[in-house]
């Protein structure tokens, strides 16, 4: 079966993300990055963010998203770089194009799905903005979008500030929906023969996950059950995090069953009363009894207590950090792994997100700024001296 190629203009998180987890299949993922532009570092600048790794374009935040791709620097302002462009797709026989750069801006760059569906008619193309492209000029940044988005609105304490989320969800939740509208879009062209542009709104994907909250607006609910309350859960009482002698451990009751099973543990037996019977009932009295199981949690150890909720058949973990979710058994055989390209160290990253036969685990360390420009050049038919016009010209750089 012919390999899948991935031309992607990309930058950031969110289309990186995307097409790692092709790159994770085994797919040719080639990343565009833009010709250096004045004083300004060239490329992606996550190239630049974190400690440095291997050498100072590939520091430690942009490691992780771009294992196992090639990159190629080109100039799509100007006409040689746009026919560049152009050219590699027609001659390398790109399957996918993706980008997240601004719509407002595709036309221009020569990247826009009318263009390149002229020089491929099969091509998939794939883009994610902030808002689509009816918002062609707003950027889009994972912060911002879960500010708007709601998000915040419902992360932190009840009576505390709003507070972003400990994962870049948005940009992870963008990446996604590329990575399954791309293989939605590979079973409908088998079947038909075409290609398709796919537009991710990093706001609507967003929206899209606030399935527990947004369709309460028009079931008169109170507000209390539609903002922000901690690690509680809004619906299922008791759920927190619960202090203990030394830590912390979360306990997620689902239902009365649960609840019952709690409640005949010795230690929390003074908690159970009539009314406590029904998860309706335990939200009368939500306040006392998140109260008064962390009073009992606290005297006994993280150890002790799994223990016990684990012989009650209690949802319930400890609050890992995140070294302790790397040595899991249930994870650290899954991670994948890239070598650092001076003296061959292993670095560790985070497992796929689903085991394939066909998965990749090992994968090549992410590529220096251009690296393959040259190479790739070569391959979609240019001369030598064809390359070193371009070159000399800025319209490519490696």
């Amino acid at each position: 079966m012919k390999q899948r190629t991935i031309l992607s203009l990309e930058q950031a998180l969110s289309m990186p993300y995307a097409t790692l987890r092709f790159a994770q299949l085994g797919w040719r993922v080639i990343r565009i990055e833009s010709t250096p532009r004045g004083e300004s570092l060239p490329g992606d600048p996550n190239r630049y963010i974190g400690a440095t790794v291997a050498d100072d374009d590939r520091r430690s935040y942009f490691i992780a998203p771009n294992v196992g791709k090639q990159s190629i620097a080109l100039n799509l302002k100007e006409p040689e770089g746009r026919a560049a462009l152009h050219r590699i797709i027609r001659e390398l026989d790109i399957d996918i194009f993706c980008c997240n750069t601004l719509p407002g801006r595709y036309e221009a760059m020569g990247i826009d799905y009318e263009t390149l569906k002229a020089i491929k008619p099969d091509i998939i193309w794939a883009g994610i903005s902030a808002m689509g492209p009816d918002y062609p000029m707003v950027p889009g940044y994972d912060p911002a979008i879960q500010a708007m988005a709601g998000y915040m609105e419902l992360s932190g304490e009840r009576s505390g500030p709003p507070t972003l989320t400990g994962v870049p969800l948005i940009d992870l939740k963008a990446g996604d929906e590329v990575y399954a509208g791309v293989c939605l879009a590979l079973a409908e062209r088998a079947e038909t023969g075409s290609g398709q542009a796919i537009n991710i709104s990093m706001l609507q994907a967003a929206a899209s996950w606030l399935i527990t909250t947004l369709p309460l607006l028009d079931f008169d609910c109170d507000y209390s059950e539609i903002t922000r309350c901690g690690n509680e859960h809004r619906k299922f009482i008791p759920t927190n995090a619960y202090p203990t002698s030394d830590g912390f451990i979360f306990v997620a009751i689902g239902n009365d069953v649960q609840w019952q099973r709690l409640t005949e543990i010795t230690k929390f037996d003074s908690i159970a009363n009539q009314m406590r019977r029904t998860n309706d009932g335990r939200h009368q009295e939500r306040e006392s009894i998140q109260k008064e199981i962390a009073g009992i949690s606290v005297n006994f150890s993280t150890e002790e207590l799994t223990t016990d909720f684990a012989q009650a058949t209690i949802p319930h973990a400890p609050i890992n950090t995140i070294p302790q979710v790397a040595a899991m058994d249930a994870i650290k055989s899954k991670l994948t792994r890239t070598q650092l390209p001076d003296d061959g160290r292993e670095i560790r990253m985070q497992p796929n997100a689903v085991d394939r036969d066909d998965g990749k685990t090992t994968l090549s360390f992410p590529p220096k700024y251009g690296e393959h420009t040259q190479e790739l050049m070569l391959e979609a038919g240019y001369s030598e001296a064809e390359l070193q016009v371009l070159l000399e010209g800025g319209f490519v750089y490696g």
